[in-house]
């Protein structure tokens, strides 16, 4: 069986000529970096915020202790902002631009992190297709100078033969720029969404928290909690 694969894929690259075996040496790097960045998102715990949510009902129900020590291992990155701003705000001294400035530091560094190799798979996805149709134009003018030195003794089946095969860079092209597209699509969703997680789990304690803490000074920060506990 790998023999067979070897040699379909050895006549394949016959075919094609040298622009087929450079769409398929884009194809491996595009599999293996997304490869990588599934392996990472799920390390990172990207879209699981299970964790981070219930923090965030323990900040507002328990107390402040409790709810950060649920986020303080969460590998996300909304839990590593969430944690980020629960530590700020648990200090009450700190002004609520500065937190946000943190909180903001913070997300934007691990979202970067995300985000590598994305301009890498969406130059895959734009230059696959330019490949197989370069490949093609260079297989037809191959096709027609064949028919040209061909001279009266036209063969149909030499145009074509040439054809088909120019065409088949085209479709290496695209079977590569497709799916490409396609996983990019879904990781940027992912990474968006999580953006909406840390805006979302972040904005809950600046909106509501530090402001309870500023207005009435003389409450405890426990009794503040707690107020903002039974409102919600």
């Amino acid at each position: 069986m790998p023999a067979e694969l070897i040699d379909s894929i050895r006549s394949f690259l016959e075919l094609g000529g040298p622009v087929v075996a450079l769409i398929l040496l884009l194809s491996v790097f595009a599999l293996a970096l997304i490869l990588l960045k599934l392996v990472q998102f799920w390390r990172e715990r990207v879209g699981r915020h299970r964790v981070a949510e219930r923090a965030l009902h323990a900040w507002f129900h328990q107390g402040h202790g409790e709810a950060r020590a649920l986020v303080q291992n969460d590998r996300s990155p909304a839990g590593a902002a969430l944690a980020a701003c629960m530590r700020l705000t648990a200090q009450r001294k700190i002004p609520k631009d500065a937190i946000e400035d943190e909180v903001s530091r913070v997300a934007l560094f691990r979202l970067h992190e995300l985000q590598r190799g994305f301009r890498a798979l969406d130059a895959i996805a734009q230059i696959a297709p330019l490949l197989g149709l370069f490949g093609t134009v260079l297989g037809m003018i191959e096709a027609f100078r064949q028919l040209q030195e061909a001279g009266n003794t036209v063969d149909p089946s030499l145009l074509a033969g040439g054809i088909w095969v120019a065409l088949l860079t085209t479709a290496a092209g695209l079977a590569v720029a497709m799916p490409v597209s396609l996983v990019l699509t879904w990781l940027e969703t992912r990474v968006e969404n999580e953006r909406v997680a840390i805006e979302t789990l972040t904005g809950a304690i600046l909106s509501h928290g530090v402001a309870a803490l500023r207005e009435e000074p003389g409450r405890t920060a426990p009794e503040a909690v707690a107020e903002l506990g039974h409102a919600h």
